[in-house]
């Protein structure tokens, strides 16, 4: 399996975490700039690390969202937005 929640002992779903096959991880890339991604588990998002760009992708139900519209840059919320 590419992506799974975590599950607490008694069966309870936990927030979703982000796990990622290194192998998916290695070729999946930045839709905005195709820049490599690292996995932020403080807050469950992929993170563009190129330095120009630097969007975060949010990770719902253990999938991951590679829409620009639905990415935030650091420090702000989604794109999108005025927020």
């Amino acid at each position: 399996m590419l992506l799974s929640p975590s599950v607490t002992e008694s069966n309870e779903e936990a927030p979703v975490a982000v796990d990622l096959a290194p192998e998916l991880l290695e070729i999946l890339a930045c839709p905005n700039c195709h820049g490599p991604l690292a996995v932020d588990h403080e807050r469950d998002e992929l993170v563009c690390q190129t330095p120009d760009c630097g969007l975060a992708y949010p990770v719902r139900d253990g999938i991951p969202v590679l829409l620009v519209d639905e990415a935030r840059r650091p420090g702000a919320g989604p794109v999108g937005t005025d927020a």
